[in-house]
């Protein structure tokens, strides 16, 4: 019982504090500069979208507007089957701007459509976004620069969330998770993007199970081919975040089953250079296992509390915090459900699986 204790204290204590420390000093100590450059390689944005509606013109304008050169650009909105109006308006667009043009998919999920797309591109880099995002005007110029170091398969720029309307406190995980990104890009590669703004050269691109996402999963198959995939934090995305934490707790879940599908099915830690496969394991895969250890810490606290101090404190500092969350809205409310949303995806995977296609989350366009 005190192994299971110790273990899981550990284990979360490196996590959230050990691992990030120690990626801090080692990317001041041995950093892997990128060789980047200004440079205009012909570039394709894809954009898959679900009955976008009531963003995708105002997406299109965004990106029509890029300070990037009109004749080196395509756009493709990959629409997943959508069944409101968001063909009829992209196709408007399409008809008065010859840098756009819809790509109607069946309806097969998010990545099904981005494979699609790619098939029919051959722009030297394939951006994504997503349809409910702007980028800044110089966005797409910063987040190619990376490429003109031929190590770089993959770059990432920086999604800066809106504040929330309501209780939801994604925000200040966010810009820690940034910042460690920013780590892991400094000592060779990011362990996860995000889907609102990142690039793949088109040669390496790798079509990948339409279950995983691409915001796990082309970092660490990229590095497994001997290629880097990195963040540049300068390539600005805004997004608007979920308003209240249940949103949040539920849009967690929903993305916690497909990680939990890579982890256990996408072999990320096969062929992987030592110290990749460490930050896998001490960002990603702890992470997503963190409730079972918060799981494991509480029950082992409690069977131990009679037998020591440090146990009873343990218990009492675990108590407060589950207090705290649920007498009201917080940072503590935020980790609590987040955390648990972990175990109720991982439970969800193990019973259902993980559907392909993917919903909306609410209040985010």
């Amino acid at each position: 019982m005190k192994g299971l204790f110790w273990g899981s204290l550990g284990a979360l204590a490196w996590h959230h504090v050990g691992y990030p420390a120690a990626a801090a000093v080692a990317a001041r100590l041995r950093p892997q500069p990128v060789n980047d450059a200004d440079g205009t390689p012909t570039v394709a944005v894809v954009v898959a979208a679900w009955n976008e509606e009531t963003v995708v013109e105002r997406r299109l304008e965004n990106l029509l507007e890029l300070d990037y050169p009109a004749e080196r650009l395509e756009i493709v909105v990959a629409s997943d089957a959508s069944t409101d109006r968001t063909d009829e308006l992209v196709e408007a667009v399409a008809a008065r701007e010859p840098r756009v043009r819809l790509l109607r998919c069946p309806r097969a999920g998010k990545v099904a459509a981005q494979n699609l797309a790619v098939r029919g591109i051959e722009a030297e880099i394939v951006a994504f976004s997503d349809a409910n995002c702007t980028w800044s005007p110089d966005a797409l110029r910063l987040l190619v620069r990376a490429f003109a170091d031929p190590d770089v398969a993959y770059a990432c720029g920086r999604l800066v969330l809106q504040d929330a309307a309501g209780t939801n406190r994604e925000g200040a995980y966010w810009r820690f998770e940034t910042w460690l990104r920013a780590q892991e890009s400094a000592l060779g590669s990011i362990t996860g993007g995000n889907g609102s703004i990142y690039a793949v050269r088109r040669s390496d691109y790798p079509e990948v199970d339409s279950r995983f996402g691409h915001d796990l999963s082309l970092p660490y198959l990229l590095v497994q081919r001997g290629r880097r995939a990195v963040y540049e934090p300068r390539a600005l995305a805004f997004e608007k975040p979920t308003p209240e934490i249940e949103d949040e707790y539920r849009r967690k879940v929903r993305m916690f089953e497909h990680c939990w599908a890579i982890v256990l099915e996408g072999q990320m830690l096969r062929r992987q250079p030592a110290g990749y496969r460490l930050a896998l394991v001490s960002h990603r895969h702890l992470r997503y296992a963190s409730g079972l250890l918060h799981l494991v810490l509480l029950g082992s606290s409690v069977a131990l509390q009679p037998a020591g101090s440090v146990y009873r404190a343990a218990l009492a500092g675990q108590l407060a915090v589950l207090a705290h969350a649920a007498a009201r809205p917080g940072l503590p409310r935020y980790y609590v459900l987040v955390t648990w949303a972990t175990v109720l995806a991982l439970a969800n995977y193990l019973r259902e699986g993980v559907p392909a296609v993917w919903e909306k989350a609410e209040g985010t366009r």
